[in-house]
C-alpha cells in the first residue's frame, strides 16, 4: 500500500492517463452548436467524474449557453481555508484538420506527450486537481483544505455567461483564494507563477467613402480609396519610437518599479526562437518581455475590404473594415480607453469617409500579491515537487476569469499552471507535456497540505 498520496499518484499514473484520454476523446466545441451534445456529456463526465474521486454535491447548473459544473467537499472543518478550483472543459475547434498527425479527439502518446485537442488548454491541466483529490482520498481519506470546484463550458467562446453565473451564486462560490491551471511554466524543469494579466479592449472600425465599389480609373485620384483611409488612420498610431499616440492612452498605467524589473529580467527572451520573426520592434524604453507583459499594446488582426481573389480588379472599394485589440495593464480601465481610442479614430478621420466603430469585447486586467499564503503556498508546492523554487511572472494575455473572482468574490488568484510555451494551444498537433502533468498532480496535493498549514498559521 501506498504511504503517501504522492506515491499513490506516481503509482496510478496509467489510470490518471487513461481517464484524461476519455476525457479528450470528447468533442466539447463550445464554438459550434453541432457539438452541444458533446458539451452536455463532457459536463457529464465531469460530475460522474467527481463523485466517484469523493467530491459531494456535484451538479450541471445550466445558463444561457452551456452548463458550468460544479462539485465540492467541505469537510476539512471550519477553520481551514477553501480554495475554489476553476477549469474550463470546452475546447477550441481542431481546424485545419489535415495538419494534425493524429484525429484531435482520438489522445496519442508520443514520446513524453500526449497530443489531442484541449490537452494542455484546458482539460488535461484542470484533471490534475480531480486526480490529486483522488489521490489523497484514497490514501487519508479527506483533504486538508476544503474545495470547491467550477468548471465552465464556455471559456472558448467568449465566456459570457460565467460573470452572471458568479455574480448569482457569491454564497455558493465563497472561498479563501481561487486556484487556475491554465497557464504555462517557463521550461519543464523551471516553474513558474504568474501574478499579473493584462486587459482587453477590442473594437472594429468601418471606413466608407462612396455608395458602391468604383472604377480606379475613373475615379482615382478624387474619391479617398478606404483601404488607403484606413491605413493612414492606423499608422498615426504609434510615433518614431513605437509608441501608442492615442491621448491618455498611458495615463494610468503603473510604472514598473525595480523588483518587478528584476523579476522579469531573470525570464529568458527566447522570442525570436519561438516566432521565426526577423528583428524584435517595439519601445526601446523597455525590454522584449517587459514589452509583451507589462506594458500595454495596440495590434491589428486584420483588414477587410476591395479584391482579393486571382487577377486584377481595379477598383476603389466602398467600404473597409479593421479588426482591432488593445492589450492593457491591470491599472487600465477597459472602458475609457476603448473611448478615448474612438475619440482619436474620430479625430483623425479625413472628412472624405463616414466612420463606424464598435467594441467588440473588453476584459479587466488583473496583479495579485505576491505575499499571500495562496501565493507562498503554490511557490512551496512547486518546490516541493519540482525541486526547484517558481519563478514570478507576468501573463500578456487575457484570462477574464481573473479580474471576476477579484471583482466579485474578492478572492487571491493562483495562477499555477504546467503547460509549457510550444504546447501549440489553439493549433493542429496540441500536447501536454507527460511529466508536466504527473508533477503537476503532485503539485497540486502538496498544495492544498501547504495551504493549509500557511492558513493556520
Amino acid at each position: 500500500m501506498p504511504t503517501s498520496p504522492v506515491d499513490y499518484a506516481r503509482n496510478n499514473r496509467s489510470r490518471y492517463l487513461e481517464m484524461l484520454k476519455e476525457l479528450l476523446s470528447i468533442p466539447s466545441i463550445s464554438t459550434q452548436s453541432v457539438h452541444n451534445a458533446d458539451m452536455q456529456r463532457c459536463a457529464e463526465w465531469l460530475t460522474q467524474t467527481m463523485s466517484s474521486i469523493g467530491l459531494k454535491n456535484t451538479a450541471i447548473y445550466p445558463t444561457p449557453g452551456h452548463p458550468v459544473v460544479y462539485g465540492e467537499w467541505l469537510e476539512a472543518g471550519p477553520n481551514a481555508p477553501t480554495a475554489l478550483i476553476y477549469g474550463h472543459y470546452d475546447v477550441q475547434p481542431p481546424d485545419p484538420l489535415e495538419l494534425w498527425e493524429t484525429p484531435p479527439f482520438e489522445p496519442s502518446v508520443r514520446g513524453d506527450n500526449i497530443y489531442a485537442r484541449g490537452a494542455t488548454d484546458d482539460k488535461g491541466q484542470l484533471f490534475i486537481h480531480l486526480a490529486a483529490v483522488d489521490a489523497l482520498f484514497k490514501t487519508t481519506g479527506a483533504l486538508p483544505v476544503n474545495i470547491k470546484f467550477i468548471i465552465e463550458g464556455e471559456e472558448e467562446s467568449g465566456g459570457k455567461n460565467l460573470d452572471p453565473f458568479i455574480k448569482s451564486h457569491q454564497d455558493l462560490l465563497a472561498a479563501d483564494c481561487a486556484l487556475i491551471s491554465d497557464t504555462s511554466i517557463v521550461s519543464p524543469e523551471q516553474p513558474s507563477i504568474v501574478y499579473a494579466l493584462r486587459g482587453l479592449a477590442t473594437l472594429e472600425i468601418e471606413v466608407k467613402s462612396a455608395a458602391r465599389d468604383l472604377h480606379s480609373g475613373q475615379y482615382g485620384g478624387a474619391i479617398h480609396n478606404p483601404l488607403l483611409a484606413l491605413s493612414q488612420i492606423i499608422s498615426a498610431m504609434f510615433d518614431e519610437n513605437n509608441r501608442i499616440t492615442i491621448p491618455g492612452f498611458y495615463d494610468d498605467v503603473l510604472p514598473l518599479g525595480d523588483e518587478e524589473r528584476d523579476l522579469l529580467a531573470a525570464l529568458p527572451d527566447t522570442l525570436l526562437q519561438e516566432t521565426g520573426a526577423r528583428n524584435l520592434w517595439g519601445d526601446p524604453a523597455f525590454t522584449p518581455v517587459e514589452r509583451i507583459s507589462a506594458r500595454p499594446t495596440f495590434e491589428v488582426h486584420g483588414i477587410v475590404g476591395g479584391y482579393t481573389d486571382e487577377g486584377v480588379k481595379t477598383v476603389i472599394p466602398a467600404e473597409a473594415t479593421a479588426k482591432i485589440s488593445m492589450r492593457l495593464v491591470p491599472n487600465q480601465d477597459p472602458q475609457k480607453i476603448a473611448q478615448r481610442f474612438t475619440d482619436y479614430v474620430n479625430a483623425l478621420a479625413p472628412d472624405t469617409v463616414t466612420l463606424k466603430i464598435r467594441q467588440t469585447g473588453l476584459g479587466n486586467g488583473a496583479v495579485i500579491d505576491r505575499n499571500d499564503p495562496s501565493m507562498m503556498a503554490a511557490s512551496n508546492a512547486y518546490q516541493a515537487a519540482f525541486r526547484r523554487r517558481p519563478i514570478f511572472t507576468r501573463e500578456g494575455g487575457s484570462i477574464p476569469v481573473v479580474a471576476a473572482f477579484q471583482r466579485i468574490l474578492d478572492l487571491p488568484v493562483v495562477m499555477m499552471g504546467f503547460g509549457l510555451t510550444d504546447d501549440r494551444l489553439h493549433s493542429p498537433n496540441e500536447k501536454f507535456h507527460l511529466p508536466n502533468f504527473y508533477r503537476g498532480i503532485e503539485t497540486s496535493i502538496h498544495f492544498m497540505r501547504e495551504y493549509a498549514k500557511l492558513k493556520a498559521a
